[in-house]
């Protein structure tokens, strides 16, 4: 027969029920209670699994952030600046190397040769720069477009004396191809005769001996290649104050502000149709010179290719220097002259006749003026002769 109801008590055993009812289990069987086990250890550096990515749109600030850096755009920003460098090196050194490769191949002659008793040293820096009417380089076509004529041989239309670097502004001087002076062992003549006579050594050591001033420097320019310079910079602006018309120089000029190219420039530079000749044309020539040395050292032509180079080759092909003088000589006389220099004239003692025809005396004001150059001192206002 089956048995209904609760199981049989076990010995020891309590119902929790009788717990609650009578003593605690301990107190009762002297017996402490059985203890759960204890919760497993987490190691809660064992890493996460990913979360997968989350479908939520951006937050506002996250919006405006700025992305985190990125170590790609990091590593290709070096070679970009490492070869902005080597391109800015090759260019450095390359124009050093054009400009060396060109200073060989400037015409050279012996002018500032030493001669017994040569002036010493004295203030500043000074150039001498000879315009000669030289035909050499020029072809029949070319002398028949330059209107140059053809007569041989080499003169000087042009001297001129540029002094700096003694405190003051820079200075170009014209010296009146008429001067009278005294020529070392060939008596006195009119001074360009020295050249024609001896060549730029003689000239140098007669304008030494008769001005007291030392030269450091020497620079000779010819008709062939002056167009050339003056084409390659882009045309000399000149203002005139009267029209110029001279069949004999190739030109007619209207007055007022006008660019001048090769050819107009040249003849320019050698005409005499003024009242004073001579005298007239050497204030042209100075004005045309610190032009063309203004525009030549402009950053519109230093920063442009296609007229810097065209300068240095149109110098190097014009240009006879001394033996001892380099493009980089050229290039300090050039930036000496940039900038508003005083332009004067030799003062003379007036027109006087002589053996070579009509002629400029030497003066008092001549050897004074001279002297202030050579001292590096400033010269006396009445001794400045702006004009013819």
């Amino acid at each position: 027969m089956t048995r209904k109801g609760p199981p049989p008590a076990q010995p020891g055993y309590q119902s929790p029920r009788a717990w609650s009812q009578s003593e605690a289990p301990e107190t009762r069987t002297g017996q402490p209670p059985r203890q759960s086990p204890p919760p497993p250890i987490v190691a809660y550096n064992r890493p996460r699994p990913p979360e997968p990515p989350r479908d939520r749109p951006p937050r506002p600030a996250d919006r405006y952030a700025p992305p985190p850096p990125s170590r790609t755009r990091r590593k290709r920003r070096i070679p970009i600046l490492r070869t902005i460098l080597i391109l800015l090196l090759v260019m450095v050194l390359g124009t050093v190397g054009l400009l060396a490769y060109f200073d060989t191949k400037l015409n050279r002659v012996d002018a500032l040769s030493n001669y017994e008793g040569r002036v010493a040293g004295t203030a500043g820096t000074n150039w001498l720069l000879v315009g000669s009417d030289s035909r050499a380089d020029l072809s029949e076509e070319e002398r028949a477009a330059l209107a140059t004529g053809d007569s041989e041989g080499s003169r000087t239309d042009t001297i001129m004396l540029v002094h700096f670097g003694s405190g003051g502004k820079p200075m170009i001087i014209s010296i009146p191809r008429d001067l009278f002076v005294d020529i070392p062992g060939n008596g006195a003549h009119k001074i360009n005769a020295a050249f024609s006579i001896g060549g730029p050594e003689l000239l140098v050591q007669t304008i030494e001996t008769n001005t007291g001033v030392h030269i450091d420097h020497y620079a000779e320019i010819g008709f062939g290649g002056f167009d050339k310079l003056v084409d390659a910079v882009g045309g000399i602006e000149m203002c005139l104050d009267a029209p110029i018309n001279d069949p004999l120089a190739g030109i007619d000029l209207q007055a007022g502000c006008q660019t001048l190219n090769g050819k107009e420039a040249l003849g320019f530079v050698r005409t005499r149709a003024f009242a004073n000749a001579d005298l007239d044309r050497v204030v042209n020539q100075r004005k045309f010179m610190a032009a063309l040395m203004q525009k030549a050292t402009s950053f519109s032509t230093i920063l442009n290719p296609f007229r810097f180079w065209p300068l240095v080759s149109g110098t190097v092909g014009s240009l006879t220097v001394d033996n001892g003088d380099h493009i980089w000589h050229l290039a300090r006389l050039a930036w000496a002259l940039r900038s508003d220099p005083v332009t004067v004239t030799t003062p003379n003692g007036g027109p006087v006749f002589t053996d070579d025809g009509d002629s400029l005396a030497w003066g008092d004001n001549t050897t004074q003026f001279f002297k202030a150059i050579a001292d590096g001192d400033e010269v006396p206002p009445e001794l400045i002769q702006t004009g013819g």
